[in-house]
């Protein structure tokens, strides 16, 4: 697997689209902050780290509406990849849908999202888009 953020997205995406409550997916040092950030802007319902085997794996659980059945996550888009990388320093900082939505960002001091890293004026790797 060449780009595993990508297929971490997808298989959120994936699982959203069949309705799933819950996913589970190889876990990453990456991916668990991807996963705790979501899980703190409310995103996702819960989730759950597992040591099982060499990688371990997390499950997610995912939030609905109650009554319309309407997923919490509307796009999750990846913006920098393998092949083209995408770098931002605080200044020009990309606001996702006008604020409403998160970009994730890989900075040299952890994983957080756009907002955060413009308060603490530092730059890094935009890493995907949710809202």
């Amino acid at each position: 697997m060449t780009d595993p953020i990508a297929d971490y997205l997808t298989r959120l995406r994936n699982a959203i689209h069949a309705k799933h409550r819950v996913v589970e997916i190889p876990a990453s040092n990456l991916k668990k902050d991807i996963t705790r950030i979501l899980f703190d802007k409310g995103y996702i319902l819960n989730f759950k780290f597992e040591e099982d085997g060499p990688q371990g794996t997390i499950k997610i659980a995912l939030k609905y509406h109650p009554e319309s059945k309407v997923s919490a996550i509307k796009c999750l888009k990846r913006i920098s990849r393998p092949g083209m990388r995408k770098y931002t320093g605080y200044r020009e900082m990309p606001r996702v849908i006008n604020g409403l939505g998160i970009a994730i960002v890989s900075t040299s001091q952890g994983v957080m999202t756009n907002k955060e890293a413009s308060e603490l004026k530092i730059g890094g790797e935009v890493l995907c888009y949710v809202y």
